[in-house]
């Protein structure tokens, strides 16, 4: 398991702009049992104002305001849909169209609670898609989101036949094997087990871009993580 440590892309006295890493709460939540990169950057500013979240198991890059002023200003641009948002993740399978708009709406399950699903009754959600990169059983995606639904991609992948790969609760959150992309793959005599290459949920939150309260463009960007290259890097070695 990776240190949990946030690393801070780009401050100033308005923002503070983070990537997250992977196992990490955006906030805390209910049962307040973990530790949530607000509180972490709390411990280093004081008081800081949550603008918008990912989920627990999505790297990549996270605002947050540093005074109310500034909190209200990027909230109602992330509520206008006048922030672009762009991620990067990996799916199973290889998608029927290399582009193309998935606009279902998506409510909560009315059982299963955290549980997300496409429905008519739902909120309007828009995921924009494009795929990167082909490697037979997976695929490299880029996604924009015009809305921020809970858990919109990786529902939306789900609902288009493509879940996001190491996914809990929308695909078979299994964890990648090198055996699964290796066609002569052999233990070495030390292992008993095959050590997964991959265990997480490949869905990386990769770009922002807004417009800030001293109407500047900002364009701000989450490196892919190590664990995510290195994953991407068998899957090019091993590409048929």
């Amino acid at each position: 398991m990776q240190k949990l440590k946030p690393e801070i892309i780009f401050e100033d006295e308005a923002i503070v702009v983070v990537n997250k890493p992977s196992g990490l709460l955006s906030v805390p939540d209910r049962e307040g049992k973990e530790i949530a990169l607000k509180q972490l950057l709390q411990q280093k500013y004081g008081q800081i104002w949550t603008v918008h979240r990912l989920d627990k198991d999505t790297s990549g890059i996270i605002v947050f305001a540093k005074d109310e002023v500034s909190h209200k200003f990027l909230s109602k641009q992330f509520e206008g849909r006048e922030v672009e948002k762009y991620y990067t993740g990996l799916v199973h399978g290889i998608p029927s169209a290399e582009s193309g708009s998935v606009d279902a709406a998506i409510m909560e399950h009315p059982v299963k609670r955290g549980l997300m699903v496409t429905n008519k009754k739902g909120k309007p959600a828009l995921t924009d898609y494009t795929l990167t990169e082909s490697f037979g059983n997976f695929s490299l995606m880029r996604f924009r989101i015009h809305t921020g639904r809970t858990h919109q991609i990786r529902v939306h992948m789900k609902h288009i036949g493509n879940p996001i790969v190491c996914d809990p609760l929308y695909g078979n959150g299994e964890p990648v094997m090198l055996s699964a992309i290796k066609k002569k793959f052999n233990l070495s005599k030390k292992e008993d087990e095959e050590k997964p290459l991959f265990n997480r949920l490949a869905l990386h939150a990769e770009q922002l871009q807004f417009t800030d309260a001293k109407k500047q463009k900002r364009l701000l960007e989450a490196p892919l993580p190590k664990d995510m290259r290195a994953f991407l890097q068998q899957l090019r070695k091993w590409k048929g």
